[in-house]
C-alpha cells in the first residue's frame, strides 16, 4: 500500500484529529459542518463512542498523523445494528497521497470484524477525490441528496453510497 501504519486512535491523537477535521470543515469539501471543533470536543466524542465504533489513525514514517477515520452508529434503532456509516479525513498535504485508502481499506476489515453487513457515507459528488476513494474500494452510489445543507448561503448535494461487506 503506501508508507502509512494505521492503528486505533488514543485520546493523544484528539488534538491531531480536530486539526484535520477543521482543515475538511474550512475546505467545504468533506462535511456540512461549519463550526470547528476543540481537541476536548473531539477526545469527548472519541470517549463516548461504543467499542463496535473505533476511531483510527494514519501515521506516516515520522509517526504523525496524517488522516484518520471512523465507524459510526448509523441509527440508534436495533434494525440498524448491522449499518455503520464511515468519516474518513486526510491532512491537506497528504491528500491524494493514499492516506485515505490506507485508512478506508481499515476500516472495511474493521467493519466486518464487528459484525456490519454494510457501510455507508455521505459525499459531496464535487469532491472528486474522495469520490474515486470510495469507488476504488467498491462503494456503489444509493441516490443524491438534492440541496441537502447550505454552505456559504448555497445548498449543496450530498452523495449517498453504499458497501456490503
Amino acid at each position: 500500500m503506501s508508507g502509512y501504519s494505521v492503528r486505533l486512535a488514543t485520546p493523544s491523537d484528539a488534538e491531531a484529529i480536530c486539526r484535520i477535521y477543521n482543515q475538511g470543515i474550512e475546505d467545504r469539501l468533506a462535511t456540512l459542518e461549519t463550526e470547528l471543533r476543540t481537541p476536548d470536543e473531539r477526545r469527548a466524542w472519541m470517549a463516548g463512542k461504543s467499542s463496535r465504533h473505533p476511531v483510527i489513525v494514519a501515521e506516516n514514517e515520522r509517526g504523525e498523523v496524517v488522516g484518520w477515520g471512523s465507524l459510526n452508529a448509523f441509527n440508534a434503532r436495533d434494525a440498524y445494528r448491522h449499518v455503520a456509516d464511515i468519516s474518513v479525513y486526510a491532512e491537506r498535504g497528504y491528500r491524494g497521497k493514499g492516506v485515505g485508502s490506507a485508512l478506508l481499506s481499515r476500516l472495511i476489515e474493521l467493519g466486518r470484524q464487528h459484525g456490519f453487513h454494510k457501510l455507508v457515507l455521505s459525499a459531496f459528488p464535487n469532491n472528486t477525490g474522495g469520490m474515486a476513494l470510495y469507488t476504488k474500494h467498491g462503494f456503489r452510489t444509493v441516490g443524491i441528496y438534492k440541496e441537502q445543507g447550505q454552505l456559504d448561503g448555497h445548498w449543496v448535494d450530498t452523495i449517498v453510497m453504499e458497501k456490503l461487506l
